[in-house]
């Protein structure tokens, strides 16, 4: 006989969306893996000092303090109720070491009580920026606040599938899955509205349980904003191809090139 599959713990009544939100989107240790190695690669020293910007539940923030015993953090964003989360199920379960980090329920564009040696933003959360004085305005103010030697890391997703509205649904081995929803694009302004949607074995739906109206930022735009914000040196790093030739391997190296994949994740790091 076959082994029994374990019931799914999820249902849209019982699950969590921050929860699922940090299984589905993000990978603390090897982001913060990837910013403390090009860190240590540009300056020759460890950085101590991190930002995160629309950090949400604070899980990139936690990993930081949670892999170095002298490593402070900060993280800022405006809406308290995932900050909330973040203390209770991200800071809380690290003790003493929680007293290392400071979130602030508070716009990006302010300043942080410490210069950060590294100051992120992930997941595209800038693209909320949909004006480019707006995003200048806010990569100014970033690298004003950076310490000496800071750098600043973003993400970006391009290709041509991102300004296609299509749902694209990944299933998780923990019992739901995953539904990113591109529900409009526009070719004129780059304006885009996107959704996350769970699904659960049941047969219940958690729907639109994050929502986007964001700007489709293309990457030489970014370059030239960051240039145009004061950074002295900006470096794109790509993501290598696995052994299937399709996927990607979660390997970032610095390029000038990239490859025109249909969709793609990168780095940018603008250094000070």
């Amino acid at each position: 006989m076959g082994k029994k599959r374990t019931p799914s713990p999820y249902t849209a009544r019982t699950a969590d969306k921050y929860e699922l939100y940090q299984i589905s989107v993000q990978s603390p240790e090897p982001d913060i893996a990837f910013l403390r190695r090009v860190y240590k690669q540009a300056r020759a020293r460890p950085a101590h000092h991190f930002r995160e910007d629309f950090c949400g539940t604070a899980l990139l923030t936690s990993e930081w303090i949670r892999g170095c015993k002298s490593c402070t953090a900060e993280g800022f964003d405006i809406d308290p109720e995932p900050l909330g989360w973040g203390r209770k199920h991200n800071l809380g379960p690290l003790g003493n070491a929680s007293s290392r980090a400071t979130l602030h329920e508070a716009d990006v564009r302010e300043p942080s009580q410490q210069p950060p040696d590294v100051r992120c933003a992930q997941n595209f959360s800038y693209w909320i920026f949909t004006q480019r004085s707006e995003l200048l305005d806010y990569f100014h103010g970033v690298r004003a606040d950076l310490a000496e030697e800071g750098l600043f890391v973003l993400d970006i997703h391009g290709g041509p599938e991102c300004m296609e509205e299509l749902e694209e649904e990944t299933e998780h081995e923990e019992g739901f899955s995953y539904i990113w929803d591109q529900s409009e694009f526009s070719p004129v302004t780059h304006a885009t509205k996107c959704y996350i949607h769970f699904r659960f074995p049941d047969g219940t739906e958690m729907k639109n349980a994050f929502r986007y109206n964001w700007r489709l930022w293309s990457l030489p735009e970014l370059r030239d904003v960051l240039t145009d914000a004061g950074f002295d040196r900006i470096d794109v790093y790509w993501e290598g191809t696995a052994e299937d030739g399709e996927s990607g391997n979660g390997i970032y190296r610095k390029t000038r090139l990239g490859e025109n994949d249909t969709s793609w994740v990168s780095y940018i790091v603008a250094l000070k």
